[in-house]
């Protein structure tokens, strides 16, 4: 998120000048081990008997231009944020900001009393708060990220029983933010079973701790580790294991990764990454070249395809997929590819908004060529900040307002 206010209410805007309170970063959990690889492990979708509908993953790309959709208003909480299916099941899990999440039934929109709740622990100042869940591959885990009452970002898992009961946290890391902006916060397990966590460039503005081309900075990046070590292990495939930058860093010149998701279907990660003043981008990292592994993506040398300020672009510059300036919004909010069955039209397009606006938007390369689209369908609440995808392959979109939406066909 670029200078957004991020209220257990309205929605207000943060002037451009945010305050910082800090010159580096400290990675207080370090990892063990030093084999941290793992199998695979696709995600998959039981389907009923009685309604015989493709696998997600085996209906073909739509076209995108063809999409009409609607929003259906599945229930009304309190600032969501960040929603997780456990593998397995079908309920969706719900962070809300101030530090609590809820299970809401997908059918009917009931919703639990909280089955986690550290609202005690969570700053909200700024853009802090609970901003990111997820579960592990085997769904054992149940991930959260949140930044604490120091404003550093910390990740912790906490043991999901048989009978769904959630234990007490196992910390994995803990990363001094210098400002209150720009804290990432997204996690995610991707297609290898491993765990992925954004952090953004420490906030202000225009980099000033210079962490953005800075690969030894936990700042600025995605990671990739395996939580399943102790604390957690790095993967021996990470690009910076053997030096050159942090062993934890998968990927770096991120401004503020407001989301990022992996393709179900093909591995391929998307990133979507907040610009400072003019562009706003969309990063797509095929897991056919890498899925990203060691990529540059320019900030702060680079705003999208444009040089920032008296940049150089780097050569090895990954460039975005997909851009837009502030003529057309001014924070991008990632974004899914859409895998499910109700909406043949959307499938294989990548489904964002922008939280200025909120309109629901999609981007669909096809042919070598890229297709934009805007959905014409915006929350009444609008202020989207997050989107979630159901065990089926369908859509949700969260708005810090209160509502939860899923996309629908029209």
């Amino acid at each position: 998120m670029r200078h957004r206010g991020l209220l257990l209410g309205p929605v207000v805007l943060l002037s451009l000048a945010l305050s910082a309170c800090g010159d580096g970063t400290d990675l207080v959990a370090g990892g063990s081990g030093d084999d941290g690889a793992t199998s695979p492990t696709p995600t998959t979708v039981v389907v009923p008997e009685d309604e015989p509908a493709p696998p997600v993953s085996s209906l073909p790309d739509g076209r995108v231009e063809d999409a009409v959709v609607a929003l259906e208003r599945v229930a009304t909480l309190d600032a969501p944020i960040a929603l997780a299916v456990r593998p397995g099941g079908s309920d969706l899990f719900v962070a809300e900001r101030g530090g609590r999440i809820v299970v809401v039934d997908p059918a009917t929109g009931e919703v639990s009393s909280p089955v986690v709740d550290i609202s005690a622990d969570v700053s909200t100042d700024g853009e802090r708060g609970l901003l990111g869940i997820t579960f592990t591959a085997d769904g054992s885990e149940l991930v959260i990220s949140w930044t604490d009452g120091d404003g550093a970002s910390v990740v912790e898992a906490r043991p999901v029983g048989t009978d769904g009961a959630i234990g007490a946290p196992r910390r994995l890391l803990r990363v001094e933010q210098p400002a209150s902006n720009h804290n990432g916060g997204h996690v995610a397990v991707g297609p290898d079973g491993l765990l992925y966590i954004g952090l953004g460039d420490g906030g202000g503005g225009g980099d000033p701790w210079d962490t953005g081309q800075d690969p030894s900075t936990l700042l600025g990046t995605i990671l990739r580790i395996d939580p399943a070590g102790d604390p957690y292990a790095v993967p021996t495939d990470n690009p910076f294991v053997d030096g050159g930058g942090a062993p934890e860093v998968w990927l770096y010149g991120v401004r503020n990764p407001w989301r990022f998701s992996f393709d179900r279907a093909t591995g391929d990660l998307w990133v979507a990454d907040v610009g400072q003043g003019e562009v706003e981008e969309v990063d797509l990292l095929p897991a056919a070249e890498g899925g990203g592994r060691g990529a540059n993506l320019g900030w702060s040398e680079m705003e999208g395809s444009r040089p920032f300020e008296d940049g150089v672009e780097p050569a090895d510059h990954v460039p975005p997929v997909f851009e837009y300036t502030h003529d057309e919004g001014c924070s991008i909010t990632g974004g899914i590819v859409y895998r499910g069955v109700a909406i043949p039209a959307l499938v294989g397009s990548y489904v964002f908004t922008d939280f200025c606006e909120s309109e629901l938007r999609a981007v669909q390369v096809r042919d070598g060529e890229v297709v934009q689209r805007r959905l014409g369908v915006t929350p009444e609440d609008e202020g989207v900040v997050s989107f979630g995808e159901g065990a089926d392959g369908e859509l949700y979109v969260l708005s810090i307002n209160g509502g939860l939406w899923r996309l629908v066909p029209a």
